[in-house]
């Protein structure tokens, strides 16, 4: 089993990266492959609506400037997806939004390819937005045929300044029940003993 998620925020180690680390954490300790993605910051390119990608049917998006279609592929072999990214005008990066418009649409131009994979989304607000960006990225999973576990409240933290969210008691806690929950669940998929 494999789980791939990624920071949509540009700073690789602040708030959303800390929040994604506590998700990953029990993920890792029950044996289960993970992967930290860095995409904000990389200025991933906005669908431009070409639909080239339901006339090649190849799993990529027609634009190859980017690191966009090697995501995608991650996101193939993965058994669960995790997206990250702190509340920009109460949205998500317009990396994370990039990466979810074109992977999205990619996905079902080939038939749903992640149809049935556990999604989990983690924002980080400063005073607002945070709710905005859980429920977007959580629209994509749940278009895609995805499933979405719950934790104990919505998966966000508050923080401004970088390492502020580990004070967010609540929101750390909740991470890591999130993560167990994953693990909970892809265990159960894949019919292992719990």
């Amino acid at each position: 089993m494999k789980v791939v998620a990624f920071n949509g925020s540009p700073s690789r180690e602040g708030n959303t990266v800390m929040l994604l680390r506590k998700v990953l954490s029990p993920i890792a300790r029950a044996g289960i492959d993970t992967e930290l993605v860095q995409i904000g910051g990389e200025t991933l390119r906005g669908c431009t609506a070409c639909y080239q990608c339901f006339k090649s049917k190849d799993r990529c998006c027609a634009i190859n400037s980017d690191i966009v279609n090697e995501c995608i592929e991650k996101m193939i072999e993965a058994d669960c997806i995790i997206m990250g990214s702190p509340a920009y005008f109460a949205g998500m990066t317009s990396d994370l939004k990039a990466l979810v418009d074109r992977a999205g649409l990619v996905a079902v131009a080939n038939g749903n390819l992640f149809s049935r994979k556990v999604g989990a989304a983690v924002a980080v607000h400063r005073r607002g937005g945070a709710v905005n960006v859980f429920d977007a990225i959580n629209h994509m999973f749940l278009m895609s045929r995805m499933i979405v576990p719950g934790s104990t409240y919505w998966n966000f933290g508050v923080g401004l300044n970088p390492g502020d969210v580990a004070d967010d008691n609540e929101a750390t806690e909740n991470m890591h029940d999130l993560g167990e929950t994953i693990v909970w669940l892809l265990k159960r998929l894949h019919g292992e003993e719990l």
